[in-house]
């Protein structure tokens, strides 16, 4: 009868852990038929969106290593990557060049306002999740007002094709032909008439060797510590506040060059909205992809890109084919991103729940 409860609530605990990648292979599995694309179609889309939002995703890791939960402040390295792709299209610099200059160019002002992020989160300890995301609501705000009244008139803009009628301000669309797939076409490769953008996964490829790499340092490891009790950590003479900022700042950085990575794979810029749903889509994807707000790899990045955007490949003529309407789809993937968010957020309070009384159970069948 023990074995029986057993095997049963394990099979219980399995399904809780990854619900959210179950709900999408099993959408998927009944989309993909209806929506009629070719098998190449499809995997070229999937090729093109694993480089396009692979290394922002990846972003996440480093916080949620360090028990700072899902960094919805990665929307300040965004704004930071943009400034410097408005920069560089300003200066007319192109290619791999102009993209490597834009990095250079919001590296130390996304490191300020990583900086800046960890320091107030630190003050909010264990409302993280909730303190970074209105910052960057806060953040969006100052930005706007720097691109819409300083640029041109306190930042000088020669170029008079992105500057708003007026004589200030940026237009709200940003060419960014002179860097458009500069990585992606950097060495390339046509299988079958599916184009693999070889450059742009041998960068995400390094990255995830970084990670690999920064979770066995001294750095990494302190991190480790610090997401599973703070109070152990603080009293083996590890320096929690700096761990966690370092944290931040890391994950700000990279979460900038990501939006860069994935702007050049797009070739224009929405100026005042690109940023808006980096974090939101990111967080969504890594979290379809089985992580929670405690866990997350390097095989939830990949899986949840996959199937975070199948779906919202396949939804909208799904959607038509279905009902006649694929703006169903559209609505579909809004409220995806959101609601898949919230799902998460539930099953992880719920699987910590199960955790505790599995572990009850444990030490009543000890004793």
């Amino acid at each position: 009868m023990s074995r029986k409860i057993f095997t049963r609530d394990n099979v219980q605990h399995f399904l809780i852990s990854n619900a959210v990648p179950i709900i999408f292979i099993l959408l998927s599995a009944f989309a993909i038929p209806v929506s009629k694309f070719s098998g190449q179609y499809l995997v070229q889309e999937m090729l093109v969106r694993l480089s396009r939002d692979s290394f922002l995703v990846l972003s996440l890791l480093i916080p949620i290593m360090a028990g700072m939960g899902l960094n919805f402040g990665m929307v300040l390295g965004a704004m930071a990557g943009e400034i410097g792709l408005i920069l560089i299209t300003d200066w007319n610099i192109m290619g791999i060049q102009g993209m490597v200059l834009a990095m250079i160019i919001s590296t130390p002002l996304a490191v300020i306002l990583g900086w800046m992020c960890g320091s107030i989160l630190n003050r909010a300890k264990g409302r993280e999740m909730v303190t970074s995301f209105i910052l960057g609501f806060f953040m969006n705000g100052v930005y706007q007002l720097v691109v819409l009244y300083g640029f041109g008139k306190v930042v000088p803009i020669r170029n008079p094709q992105l500057l708003l009628s007026r004589g200030f301000g940026i237009r709200n669309v940003t060419n960014l032909e002179g860097i458009r797939k500069c990585l992606d076409n950097f060495i390339p490769l046509n299988i079958g008439g599916v184009s693999i953008p070889v450059a742009t996964f041998l960068v995400i490829a390094l990255f995830c060797l970084f990670v690999l790499w920064f979770k066995n340092t001294k750095l990494g490891q302190d991190m480790r510590a610090v997401g599973q009790d703070m109070d152990v950590a603080r009293s083996a003479g590890i320096e929690v506040e700096k761990t966690r900022v370092i944290s931040i700042v890391i994950s700000t950085v990279l979460a900038c060059y990501g939006q860069i990575i994935f702007l050049q794979n797009i070739g224009t810029m929405n100026t005042y909205n690109s940023h808006e749903q980096a974090g939101m889509f990111a967080i969504a994807a890594l979290l379809v992809g089985g992580a929670s707000v405690a866990k997350a790899t390097i095989p939830n990045v990949f899986v949840g890109v996959v199937l975070f955007h199948l779906m919202f490949v396949v939804s909208p003529m799904a959607g038509k084919y279905l009902i006649g309407q694929a703006q169903l789809g559209e609505y579909f993937r809004v409220f995806v991103s959101y609601g898949i968010i919230a799902i998460a957020l539930a099953l992880h309070a719920w699987k910590r729940y199960k955790d505790k009384e599995r572990a009850r159970r444990s030490l009543r069948g000890n004793a």
